[in-house]
């Protein structure tokens, strides 16, 4: 026995108002027509459910019994279609986000508060990876978006550029007079690193500078947590290549230092799967770190 929603709808609307004129008319149908729905559900029912008079219309202890749970299924079927059809209009569902240590400072966490006002549906889950495992999880489906080093050498995913970073040097205040002569000025000093299980990327980047700067860097101490690697600084053990957004994040009596190198620029952007069957939903996030992104280049 099937029920349709279409007959339990007309049920429901009669039994509200118990007039079979009025009922129709909200169901835009003909009276006969609202007829034939009844009986059909009546019969697939097994019994009547309403009590017909020429003075009135009333409900049987079936009918009872039948319009809560009738209601709560119509309710039920309109949730379905308005949420599948949020999913189908990219504002409903879940993006799992990837992110680097150089978007989690600022764009990243404004970004998440911008897309959850506009689209408070989408679950979000935000995955620390670097930019190689990114790529990785963006491929086999594991991850939707990834905020990540450019470029990305890859057919199957297209990307947007997003904004330029760069590493700085990080000392310890007792340093800061050492901090004008630039990178080459640390060679004998311990550094305080990510580990490269971290981040790759990062990692094999800050020793290409050293090298450029004429020495290979004696890693003392390596920290997962920038906030970690910044306060380690602080207390002496070690000086740091860090990004500038890293700045903002304000531990005391550490000072930084710009290299003036081109070498330390590296882009960031965001990238997604072609193949993806969430472009509505993730073109939706693309839009919003890009606004983020563009109203900070605004306010430097």
């Amino acid at each position: 026995m099937d029920l349709e929603l279409s007959e339990l709808r007309a049920f429901t609307v009669l039994a509200r108002e118990l007039h079979f004129r009025k009922a129709s008319e909200q169901l835009f149908l003909s009276q006969p027509a609202l007829t034939k729905k009844i009986q059909r559900l009546e019969e697939k029912i097994g019994g009547p459910l309403l009590v017909r008079s020429r003075r009135r219309v009333s409900l049987t202890e079936a009918g009872r019994v039948l319009l809560p749970t009738a209601t709560e299924l119509l309710r039920d079927a309109e949730s379905a279609v308005a949420e599948t059809k949020a999913a189908v209009e990219g504002r409903a569902g879940t993006l799992r986000i990837g992110f680097g240590i150089a978007s989690v400072s600022e764009i990243l966490p404004r970004t998440i508060l911008r897309f959850r006002q506009l689209y408070p549906q989408v679950e979000l889950q935000m995955r620390d990876m670097s930019s190689p495992s990114q790529l990785s999880a963006l491929l086999d489906g594991r991850l939707d978006v990834g905020l990540l080093r450019m470029p990305v050498a890859n057919s199957e995913l297209s990307s947007v550029p997003l904004f330029r970073e760069h590493l700085v040097l990080a000392a310890p205040f007792a340093l800061s007079h050492s901090l004008k002569r630039g990178l080459s000025a640390f060679r004998n000093r311990p550094f305080i690193f990510l580990p490269r299980s971290v981040s790759e990327t990062f990692h094999d980047h800050a020793i290409d500078l050293c090298q450029r700067a004429g020495f290979r860097p004696q890693i003392v101490q390596e920290a997962s947590e920038m906030f970690t690697v910044l306060n380690l600084v602080r207390a002496g053990l070690g000086v740091s290549l860090v990004p500038s957004s890293a700045v903002r994040l304000r531990v005391p009596a550490v000072r930084f230092r710009d290299l003036h190198m081109k070498e330390a620029l590296w882009t960031i952007g965001i990238a997604w799967s072609r193949n993806s069957e969430k472009q509505s939903l993730i073109s939706h996030f693309v839009a919003a770190v890009r606004s983020i992104v563009r109203a900070k280049s605004k306010n430097v």
